[in-house]
């Protein structure tokens, strides 16, 4: 069963920088696969933020682009998240999965906290 560890969040003052990682076990067809990071804050709903094919295209939603950058190691079977320019309103949790089709059970996420 292929498990989804997220790491990397932290309480960081607006306009800094994080860089989250998603590490995956347990699965060896990691390359094959898109992947995505999405974002959820108490109450709402769960919202894609980036996505990865499994060439390499990658894809935003509106509110981040041109501010993170989504990145995948094969080797590692990692993706990050390369967070800049960030906002108070990228507070969130972070998840990542594969995509289109989510079949990972979901991680713990990580937290990431924009504030002054």
């Amino acid at each position: 069963q292929v498990q989804l560890v997220e790491s990397g969040g932290g309480l960081v003052q607006p306009g800094g920088s994080l860089r989250l990682a998603c590490a995956t076990s347990g699965g060896s067809s990691f390359s094959i696969y898109g992947m995505a990071w999405h974002r959820q804050v108490p109450g709402k709903e769960r919202e894609l933020v980036a996505t990865i094919s499994a060439s390499g295209i990658t894809n935003y939603a509106d509110s981040v682009k041109g501010r993170l950058t989504i990145s995948r190691d094969n080797a590692e079977q990692t993706v990050w998240l390369q967070m800049n320019s960030l906002k108070p309103e990228d507070t969130a949790v972070y998840y990542c999965n594969f995509y289109p089709y989510a079949f990972a059970s979901w991680g713990q996420g990580t937290q990431v906290t924009v504030s002054s």
